[in-house]
């Protein structure tokens, strides 16, 4: 196991089971209600294609490839407990590979069976294969990101993971934890005033990563699968607008509206941009951002940036909007 987010790396851990069939164990401490947290599955499956092309093709490359691409479809709710993975091999080539990948559980309406919960495709590339141009197109978040200490405006974070403050930024508090028990796993940082400059529905964030209260935690690449999905503050005011439409459709007040509705992820495509070092980066920063929420359903656009400003990642994402009545309560696993 890594020295590096020993607690995670267990929980994302997969084992293999036989030829293209791995098991994994989904952590209720990786839930949002009682569905694992769509980044955290997002990373189990990161983890299984490591150890995939560890395990069934260890010399098809000089050293390890590491997903490049990742788009899944949410087709079922998960649940925490026993996973089982079945790999399909689409194509192994000298660049890339990509595989199809099925995460089964225990069948909610078919005892007995299994369902597909999750399925979708990973693209591998091996370091040695990453060649060719590379442009520095001159992009930057627009508008720029809440103004740090420093003179030319950057976050002083140093000074923020100390203190808990620096410029307009601060250390923040993830709303409803105690239903969005994934959200525990980071340290949040965002701007200390109701934020305009990304746009209604847009948010900034700095993160560390504490993986079961870890100090030491680190952002992994696996670990930015599970970032890419969390957005504490975004929630918080789809939470807002949610309750908002709700109470002008009823006539009731907005009061006590809020925390009563769940953003169950659909499809999600995570574009992995840049290698972090092996012993993990202790700041990362988000910007995310949604253009229209109509009939139940939204879009989410997240960017990972490192310290540097270099992008890390790049997320996509279709969810909905439903009641968390859907999430809650005692559900039964049975053992695979």
């Amino acid at each position: 196991m890594s020295t590096v987010n020993p607690s995670f790396q267990e929980a994302i851990k997969v084992t293999p089971q036989g030829p293209n069939k791995y098991s994994a164990f989904l952590q209720p401490e990786w839930c949002i209600g009682t569905v694992p947290h769509g980044g955290y599955t997002t990373a189990v499956i990161y983890q299984l294609t490591l150890t995939h092309f560890a395990h069934a093709h260890p010399k098809q490359y000089k050293s390890a490839a590491s997903p490049i691409s990742i788009q899944l479809s949410f087709l079922r709710r998960t649940a925490s407990g026993s996973a089982i993975f079945e790999v399909e091999d689409v194509k192994i080539g000298a660049r890339t590979s990509t595989i199809h990948i099925r995460l089964l559980q225990p069948s909610a309406k078919k005892p007995g069976q299994l369902d597909i919960m999750v399925a979708g495709y990973v693209t591998v590339s091996p370091p040695e294969a990453e060649v060719g141009i590379s442009a520095n197109t001159g992009w930057k978040p627009r508008p720029a990101p809440p103004a740090g200490s420093r003179a030319d405006g950057s976050v002083d974070l140093a000074a923020l993971g100390r203190t808990g403050s620096d410029g307009a930024w601060r250390k923040l508090e993830a709303p409803f934890a105690s239903f969005r028990k994934a959200a525990a796993q980071i340290e949040l940082f965002g701007p200390g005033s109701p934020q305009k400059r990304s746009g209604d529905m847009g948010v900034d964030q700095w993160a560390r990563f504490r993986p079961a209260g870890d100090v030491n935690g680190r952002w992994t690449e696996a670990a930015v699968a599970y970032l890419v999905d969390m957005f504490p503050m975004a929630l918080d005011r789809f939470d807002t607008v949610s309750a908002a439409a709700v109470a002008k459709e009823s006539g009731t007040s907005l009061a006590g509206e809020k925390a009563n509705f769940w953003y169950p992820t659909v499809t999600l495509n995570v574009d992995m941009k840049k290698h972090l070092p092996a012993e993990g980066a202790e700041w990362l920063y988000s910007r995310i951002e949604t253009k229209v929420v109509r009939d139940g359903r939204t879009d989410l656009e997240v960017t990972v940036l490192d310290e540097d400003g270099e992008v890390i990642a790049l997320s996509t994402q279709v969810g909905l909007v439903v009641s968390a009545s859907r999430n809650v309560g005692t559900r039964k696993m049975e053992k695979l």
